[in-house]
């Protein structure tokens, strides 16, 4: 299993176009939509200045594309090829290649994290507490692990065809209706509604609240844990039946 890990994290690393959509891209965003605003700028509804909400959401989003994108399209290739059915005729425990790909794509959304927090502290001059630094990257990168089971169940879930259009939508919806492109403070209040519900909106909530030195909010921290709950449940439904299919 150690050597499955260790190619993975290989794969991972070497793959230039994945780390520049996980690591470079959301700091690349984050510059964009904090270009026009200014140092005391700040977001209307939540105290927080344009530059402090933009670095949570794109950390956040940096690893959310790391774990979710990593994962779905690499398991539902690997499927189609056969990988995966050879690795089952070795002492390969099933959970050995889940870990494999879930630690190789947690080592990529880590820097994602810390790239796009050096970018906002260097460029935007936003200063946190050391405690504050520390405890932001450890919240957002175990946050993510909700989104790696969800990419190891959409990889299960789809054809090696299907499973881009799938992840994609997925992807840029969780994105968009979970605030991390744009406060979800501007949307009508009904899909305000709707947006606390959805774990990238709690996902970013949690790192809020530590930027404002708060205790995160019971409610954010149960739709993450009940998400967990269900997006590796199905990871592991999907893969024991795709384990009988085969």
């Amino acid at each position: 299993m150690n050597s499955l890990i260790k190619l993975e994290l290989v794969r991972a690393l070497r793959n230039r176009k994945f780390l520049f959509f996980s690591v470079v891209y959301p700091s690349l965003l984050f510059l964009l939509f904090a270009s026009g605003s200014g140092a005391d700028s700040k977001v209307d509804g939540t105290g927080q200045t344009v530059a402090m909400y933009l670095m949570v959401s794109m950390a956040s989003f940096g690893a959310l594309t790391a774990v979710l994108m990593g994962n779905s399209e690499r398991i539902a290739k690997e499927r189609e090829n056969g990988w995966v059915r050879q690795l089952r005729l070795t002492a390969l425990p099933g959970r050995g290649y889940v870990l494999a790909k879930t630690a190789g794509a947690a080592v990529v959304s880590l820097p994602s994290i810390v790239v796009v927090f050096a970018v906002a502290a260097v460029v935007k001059d936003v200063r946190l507490a050391a405690w504050q630094w520390c405890a932001l990257t450890g919240a957002i990168w175990a946050g993510s692990l909700v989104f790696a089971a969800l990419g190891v169940a959409i990889g299960y879930l789809a054809s090696g065809d299907a499973v881009r259009p799938i992840t994609m939508i997925v992807y840029f919806g969780l994105s968009i209706l979970g605030g991390l492109w744009m406060p979800s403070t501007t949307f009508p209040q009904w899909l305000q509604d709707i947006a606390k519900w959805l774990p990238t909106h709690a996902y970013a909530a949690l790192g809020r609240s530590i930027e404002q030195s708060h205790a995160p909010q019971l409610q954010d921290v149960a739709v993450l844990a009940a998400f967990f709950v269900l997006f590796a449940g199905g990871a592991a439904w999907l893969y024991r039946k795709d384990t009988l299919k085969a």
